[in-house]
């Protein structure tokens, strides 16, 4: 059976829409400072707990094989539209810091009903081609993330609540998109009852393990790298006399740059290898942790925005082709849930990476403590060095 050639732009569009939630705080954190008196840790606690609960929610989706027991279409609206819910309450007046922590939780929880699950979804559709698949798949979701910076620069003149309101309409679209028209697809093999231990089994494959590993070591770095992104170019700011940068219009531009890059991994992975690629963009991720905090005392506007573009590239390069891997490598009736373990993995690990960033940087003065961001690389690539994958 040929899958219609509209499938994937839908899955795209629906998982770009929905996606948009995960940094919709991030977007406007200065405004949640000022508005609701929060302290200047806030940045990492509130990136922290959108993880904390993406990571929640992946652990129950794992544990009660729920991509695989139940429509994908559906379970993606439904997360959605709860997921737009929550993110819009954020908007409520007079808020506290664990009120405001409360709903960024639950916005990550449902979260996991759309990332893995319109992985999920491609999978179900792509045999052949996964990699690129997924590629652009991953291209939506770095869009996704990086949209509430360019909203915050686009709707300067409005109410910071419009950046909320609007990501959580998006998501509620695109949820309703994906259910409509995306049905089940010809390799979906629904799992019949419920297995408990599915979620642990799937690591008894060493070549699996071996793609998952080397997908922990990419987490470790990423979401770190985002979340950070705005500090960077503020720090380069600050040190360098005469420099004013479009802090939310850069920051735009450094994180959705990695969507061209995951669709251009997505087709070198079919020339080279899935494998080759993945490995090539962990090792120019890992020297541009290396190469990081040299890259403050260089002054070069120029240089510093070529660098983090660079950068903001090969960081998410090698995500799809992980993901691919992994599918690749778990068994058919467990695809879904094998996903979602992995993704409650990795992003467990953004929490860690994360929250030893922010301690390091609210704590010693000194630009070298990026270089913590390269252990995660590091890991990665002792993984792959000596393993061989489909």
């Amino acid at each position: 059976m040929k899958t219609p050639k509209y499938i994937l732009p839908i899955i795209i569009i629906s998982q770009f829409c929905c996606t948009s939630l995960w940094f919709a705080g991030n977007g406007v954190m200065n405004d949640l400072v000022i508005n609701f008196n929060l302290s200047s840790n806030a940045l990492g606690h509130l990136t922290s707990v959108v993880q904390f609960g993406f990571i929640s929610g992946t652990l129950v989706f794992a544990l009660f094989t729920i991509a695989d027991r139940f429509s994908p279409s559906k379970v993606f609206f439904i997360s959605a539209f709860l997921g737009a819910i929550f993110n819009a309450l954020l908007t409520i007046e007079n808020q506290t810091f664990l009120s405001l922590l409360f709903f960024r939780f639950f916005t990550g929880f449902f979260l996991a009903g759309i990332y893995p699950v319109g992985m999920k979804i491609a999978t179900d559709y792509y045999d052949k081609g996964l990699g690129k698949s997924l590629g652009f798949l991953v291209g939506a979701l770095v869009l996704g993330t990086a949209l509430p910076h360019l909203l915050k620069n686009i709707m300067q003149n409005f109410p910071w609540k419009s950046v909320i309101i609007t990501t959580s309409f998006l998501s509620f679209l695109g949820g309703l998109l994906l259910v409509i028209i995306v049905k089940n697809g010809p390799y979906s093999i629904k799992s019949k009852e419920l297995d408990l231990k599915a979620c642990f089994s799937v690591f008894k494959n060493e070549r699996f393990r071996k793609a998952a590993f080397g997908y922990f070591g990419h987490m470790w770095e990423l979401y770190t790298f985002w979340a950070f992104v705005p500090i960077l170019i503020q720090l380069y700011q600050n040190s360098h006399r005469n420099v004013n940068f479009n802090i939310s219009l850069l920051s735009f531009c450094v994180i959705s740059i990695g969507a061209l890059a995951c669709v251009l991994g997505g087709y070198l992975a079919e020339k080279y290898s899935t494998q080759k690629t993945a490995f090539s963009a962990l090792l120019l991720s890992c020297i541009c942790c290396l190469c990081c905090p040299i890259i403050f005392f260089i002054s070069s506007e120029i240089l510093f925005i070529i660098f983090l573009v660079f950068w903001g590239m090969v960081v998410i390069a090698d995500s799809p082709l992980f993901s691919t891997l992994v599918a690749q490598n778990a068994p058919s009736k467990n695809k879904g849930t094998a996903l979602t373990i992995v993704n409650c993995i990795g992003f467990t690990i953004t929490i860690i990476s994360l929250q030893a960033v922010t301690y390091l940087f609210d704590n010693i003065n000194s630009y070298w403590i990026f270089l913590i961001l390269a252990i995660g690389p590091i890991f990665g690539l002792l993984a792959l060095k000596k393993s061989t994958l489909t």
